[in-house]
């Protein structure tokens, strides 16, 4: 499973969006943080679709280790 790609396409959103926004996540960022002071990197993501990105991801990402057990 590409998480990149499924996000991009279940949220409607450009890959590059998918990506930045996943390191700036893994690098620690809060959500608030990100949707006020990171929109350039997001590409204006705003801070619905930014939550739903973060659950959606949380998500694929167990799924994804409990596959793998």
């Amino acid at each position: 499973m590409d998480i990149i790609r499924r996000l991009s396409e279940e949220l409607s959103i450009k890959e590059w969006q998918v990506k930045n926004t996943i390191e700036l996540i893994d690098s620690g960022n809060t959500i608030p943080f990100i949707a006020r002071y990171r929109k350039e990197a997001t590409g204006n993501l705003d801070d619905t679709t930014l939550r739903n990105f973060y659950e959606r991801l949380t998500y694929l990402r167990n799924l994804l280790s409990k596959r793998k057990k």
